[in-house]
C-alpha cells in the first residue's frame, strides 16, 4: 500500500484541481456577468427601443373607410348612393402557390380570366402585405359557397365594402359621373397634393362629372382602429377607435323627372339640352346623348365594353353639352345687335336695304341671306325678328373682328363658363392672333362677314350658348351656369354662393329689351 502510494502527488493533485476549479468558476462568473449585463442593456437601456419594436409587431393600425356623400337632385331623390357589396380578397404573402389558389377559386366564385388579369394588375402596384381584390360584387351564393371552402384557402378572406350605385344608369352620366379604381396616377396626385394617406382605405375615387369635381367633399375623412394581433396577423382585441367622418351629401338644381323626360326625347339622337334658370344659373337639366351606363366602371370596366364605347361613332363618351363645338349661328345675333348698339355702331334707327344678298366692299364676294329674295328695308328690330342675315353682315363688317370678338368674349364666347364640371371645352371666338398661330394666315375682312351670323370660324358649346342667353336675360349681369344647389353640413344646408361677375355693358341702357323682345317674337 505504501508502495503503490508513492507514486501518487495527492498534494499537487489537489492543488490543480482548486486551480480549475476556480478558473471554471471565474469563467461561470463571467459570463454570468456578460448576460447579466446584456440582460441589463436589453430590458433597461434599450426598453423604449425594443418595446416600440415589439408593439409594432403585435399591434396594428387599421384604416377605416369613410362613408361617401350621398348625391340628391333638388327634390331629395337620390342619384348616386352607397351598397354594401362583398368581394373577396387574398393577401399574396400569405399564400403557399397563388396561381394554385386561382385555379381553385374559378369554381367557387366563378373566377373568370378577366378577374384574375385585374388581380395581377393591382398586385403589380400595391405594397406587400396588402389585401389585394380578386372578385368583386360577390352573390349571396358565391359567398355562402367560398364560406364554406374557406377552410383551403387561408389568406383569402371575404370582405364587404360600400359600393357606388347610380340608380339610373346613363340618363345622369354625363352630369353625375361616376367613381372607379384608383390607379398609379390617381397615387401620384393624391400623393402630390398630401391627401394620399386620407385614402388608406379607399378603393374608388371620383373620375368624371361631379363625383370628380366635389371629390373633396363627397370622400370624407378616413379613421382608424388600433388592434392587438397574434403571431399568425388574427385580430385578438381593439385596443382604439378613430371613427370615419362620412363624406358631405350634396344637393343639386337638377330636376331628375326634366332630365329623364327630355331624355325620352333626345333617344336615338346625337343631341345635347342645358335648361337653366336666368334668376340663379342653376341647371335644371342638362343632357348628352347618347350615353352610357356609369355603373360599368365602378368595379372596373372589362376591356371589351370599354373598346365598344371607345369605338362607338357615336362617342358616347363625349358630353355633348359641355365639350361639344358647334357654330352658334343666328343664337348670336341678339348679343351682335346688343354689342353694336352699345358701341355705337348702329343706332335703333340704322336701316339697311336687303335684295337676299350682302356684297364685299372692294370685291365681287357676295354672302347669301337665308332668305333668297332678302327681307327689304331692315333696321336693327326688324332684322331681329326675322333674322336677317344681311344686316348682321352689315354689323360685323362695320365692327370689325378686334371689337366683336372682345364683346363677344364678354358673353362667355372662347372662355370656359364655370360651370362645376371638368369636362368642358371653351370652343373657339376667332381673333387675327388665333388664325395667324393656328393657320400662319393673316385675317382677312371676308373672315369677318359670317361670324355675324355666328359662323365662320366661331365654334361654342351648349352650355356657352346657355350662359349667354341667361346674360341676355338678365340685361348684362352675368350669372355662372351651376349644378351645386347646397351641401349637407353639421345637419344643416349651406347653399352654393353665385361669384359676383362684372356686367356686360350698360344694364339700364334698354339695348337688352330691345334685343329680348324682338328675340322672343321671331322664336
Amino acid at each position: 500500500m505504501k508502495l503503490q502510494n508513492s507514486f501518487r502527488d495527492y498534494t499537487a493533485e489537489s492543488a490543480l484541481f482548486v486551480r480549475r476549479a476556480l478558473v471554471a468558476f471565474l469563467g461561470i462568473l463571467l459570463l454570468t456577468g456578460v448576460l447579466i449585463a446584456n440582460l441589463y442593456n436589453l430590458q433597461i437601456v434599450r426598453f423604449t427601443d425594443y418595446q416600440t419594436r415589439s408593439n409594432e409587431n403585435r399591434i396594428k393600425l387599421v384604416p377605416i373607410a369613410p362613408s361617401r356623400g350621398i348625391i340628391y337632385d333638388r327634390n331629395g331623390i337620390p342619384l348616386a348612393l352607397n351598397r354594401t357589396i362583398y368581394q373577396i380578397e387574398m393577401m399574396p404573402e400569405k399564400v403557399d402557390n397563388v396561381q394554385q389558389t386561382l385555379d381553385a377559386l374559378r369554381s367557387v366564385v366563378d373566377l373568370t380570366d378577366d378577374d384574375i388579369a385585374a388581380f395581377r394588375k393591382e398586385r403589380a402596384r400595391s405594397h406587400r402585405f396588402t389585401s389585394i381584390p380578386v372578385k368583386t360584387n360577390l352573390t349571396e351564393v358565391q359567398v355562402a359557397r367560398f364560406a364554406v371552402n374557406q377552410y383551403r384557402f387561408p389568406g383569402v378572406e371575404v370582405k364587404g365594402y360600400k359600393r357606388r350605385y347610380y340608380p339610373y344608369g346613363s340618363a345622369l352620366t354625363h352630369v353625375i359621373g361616376y367613381v372607379s379604381k384608383i390607379n398609379d396616377k390617381d397615387v401620384e396626385r393624391l400623393n402630390n397634393d398630401g391627401k394620399l394617406a386620407n385614402y388608406a382605405a379607399t378603393h374608388d375615387i371620383g373620375k368624371l362629372g361631379i363625383e370628380r369635381y366635389y371629390e373633396d367633399v363627397l370622400h370624407g375623412q378616413t379613421g382608424y382602429e388600433e388592434v392587438e394581433v397574434n403571431n399568425r396577423g388574427r385580430v385578438i382585441r381593439q385596443l382604439k377607435e378613430v371613427p370615419p367622418q362620412a363624406g358631405h351629401d350634396i344637393y343639386l338644381t337638377l330636376d331628375l323627372k326634366l332630365q329623364q323626360y327630355i331624355e325620352t326625347l333626345l333617344a336615338g339622337s346625337r343631341a345635347a339640352v342645358v335648361v337653366t334658370d336666368p334668376r340663379t344659373g342653376g341647371v335644371l337639366a342638362l343632357v348628352s346623348t347618347p350615353s352610357y351606363d356609369p355603373n360599368l366602371f365602378v368595379d372596373g370596366i372589362s376591356s371589351k365594353d370599354y373598346s365598344a364605347l371607345l369605338n362607338d361613332p357615336n362617342t358616347p363618351l363625349v358630353n355633348r353639352a359641355t365639350q361639344g363645338v358647334y357654330p352658334p349661328a343666328s343664337t348670336v345675333k341678339p348679343y351682335v345687335a346688343v354689342s353694336a348698339l352699345s358701341a355705337g355702331v348702329i343706332t335703333r334707327n340704322t336701316t339697311l336695304f336687303d335684295p337676299g344678298w350682302w356684297q364685299l366692299p372692294g370685291s365681287e364676294k357676295r354672302y347669301r341671306d337665308w332668305k333668297k329674295w332678302g327681307h327689304g328695308r331692315l333696321n336693327v328690330t326688324r332684322s331681329l325678328e326675322e333674322s336677317a342675315d344681311t344686316f348682321f353682315y352689315q354689323v360685323a363688317y362695320d365692327m370689325g373682328i378686334d371689337r366683336l370678338s372682345e364683346w363677344m368674349g364678354k358673353f362667355g364666347y372662347g372662355h370656359y363658363t364655370g360651370i362645376d364640371l371638368a369636362e368642358e371645352r371653351s370652343g373657339n371666338m376667332p381673333t387675327r392672333e388665333w388664325k395667324q398661330k393656328r393657320f400662319k394666315k393673316p385675317w382677312y375682312q371676308g373672315d369677318t362677314i359670317p361670324v355675324g351670323i355666328g359662323q365662320g370660324y366661331w365654334t361654342a358649346t351648349p352650355i356657352q350658348m346657355s350662359k349667354a342667353l341667361m346674360i341676355l336675360i338678365n340685361d348684362g349681369i352675368v350669372k355662372v351656369p351651376h349644378l351645386l344647389m347646397s351641401t349637407a353640413e353639421d345637419g344643416k344646408q349651406v347653399p352654393w354662393v353665385q361669384p359676383h361677375e362684372p356686367p356686360v355693358g350698360d344694364i339700364h341702357s334698354g339695348y337688352w329689351e330691345l334685343a329680348k323682345r324682338r328675340y322672343v317674337r321671331c322664336c
